[in-house]
């Protein structure tokens, strides 16, 4: 699934992030220093400053560019029938989940550290991912290939459990994200009662 932070001209500001993604992991958002974020990276202080404001500009970064790639992986998904394309945005959404563990979880687990303007954006982008799934399982329930009786809800679900897979998925584990997208899509498939 690429490097997240691929995009980043910058390889120091890359540097940056992936060390900020680690400590934020380990110690929480409150917990890592920009001294510590900027040694993990090579980098006195005073350099990591040229990139990143300030710490909670550096994890809104982070947050930011999570959802705007998940958001991608799942609204690259082709124009096949609608249920090969729900199938295929679970599988996407969870797999990403599953490949970019650390830096989810650590999106999941420091939302309230973002300020009110900032988590606006974010619930903007969550709110739009969330509605490519809405509108395909609407198209399934029409074309009378779905059989759910609370769209919004049953959506929120799928969606839910495809993002929870960045709180308990450990890439020393048994499963590869590929086996993890394969699973959800199936449980996806069983929540949507697929005629």
């Amino acid at each position: 699934m690429g490097d997240l932070w691929a995009g980043v001209e910058a390889e120091a500001a890359r540097r940056l992030l992936r060390g900020a993604v680690g400590l934020f992991a380990a110690k929480g958002y409150g917990g890592a220093s920009t001294r510590e974020i900027a040694e993990s990276a090579g980098m006195s202080p005073a350099a990591m400053y040229v990139h990143f404001a300030t710490k909670a500009e550096l994890l809104y970064r982070i947050v930011g560019t999570v959802h705007e790639a998940a958001h991608a992986a799942v609204a690259e998904v082709g124009n096949t029938t609608v249920v090969e394309r729900v199938r295929a945005m679970v599988f996407a959404l969870a797999a990403f989940h599953a490949a970019h563990q650390q830096a989810a979880r650590v999106t999941q687990n420091e939302l309230a550290a973002l300020d009110s303007e900032r988590w606006g954006v974010i619930r903007d982008l969550r709110d739009a991912t969330e509605g490519l799934f809405l509108r395909q399982v609407e198209l399934g329930v029409r074309a009378g290939v779905f059989d759910v009786a609370d769209v919004p809800g049953t959506t929120r679900a799928i969606v839910s459990m495809c993002v929870d897979v960045a709180r308990w998925y450990s890439p020393a584990g048994p499963r590869t994200p590929d086996e993890i997208g394969a699973l959800y899509a199936h449980l996806a498939m069983r929540m949507l009662a697929v005629h």
